[in-house]
């Protein structure tokens, strides 16, 4: 455990509940917490997390913009629910992703649980940008991130980072329960 480490988990603790509350807020703690958990990652081997990171750093700005565009009277986040079948094809792709990441860190690196880390990188980024596009399906998603990410951080001893994983997964189902709520009153 180091203080960048603690900090970030921090950043993120917020950025979640931010998100579940549908508030674009969310979007510069997010920037913060993604800038410093790439070297906590980094440092622990997890190569495809740290990857992860750049990735998130550039989509936050999409769903920053995005979110910002789509805005309901209130102030507050429009949710789109994605379908079945759309969510099936993402499932997939999410799948197919992870099977070849996983062969390249495994094959190319010596990162640790290159399959492992690389489920949890591929997952998160089809949650990441489904999030930014609004859709509920992207709580379902970070359900999985989380039960995934929760082990493997405590087996590498991230321990304020497991922990935050297992306060993700309490606000994902919170989340989830929340942008349900707020597509039936959409539609």
């Amino acid at each position: 455990m180091t203080p960048i480490e603690l900090f970030a988990a921090t950043l993120g603790l917020i950025n979640v509940a931010l998100v579940v509350r549908r508030s674009i807020w969310n979007y510069p703690f997010g920037l913060a917490m993604v800038a410093l958990y790439g070297w906590v990652f980094l440092d622990a081997k997890l190569y495809s997390d740290a990857l992860l990171q750049i990735f998130f750093f550039v989509v936050q700005f999409y769903g920053w913009w995005n979110w910002n565009r789509s805005r309901a009277d209130a102030g507050e986040v429009l949710v789109s629910p994605l379908g079945t079948a759309r969510f099936a094809t993402w499932i997939t792709g999410a799948l197919v992703a992870t099977a070849c990441w996983g062969a390249v860190m495994h094959y190319w690196t010596d990162a640790h649980f290159p399959w492992w880390d690389g489920a949890i990188a591929m997952f998160s980024i089809a949650a990441q940008i489904l999030q930014s596009r609004r859709n509920l399906e992207s709580w379902i998603l970070w359900i999985a991130v989380d039960l995934m990410a929760i082990p493997l951080f405590a087996l590498k001893g991230l321990w304020p980072t497991a922990i935050l994983y297992v306060v993700f997964l309490i606000l994902s189902i919170i989340g989830l329960i929340e942008w349900r709520r707020a597509a039936s009153k959409a539609a």
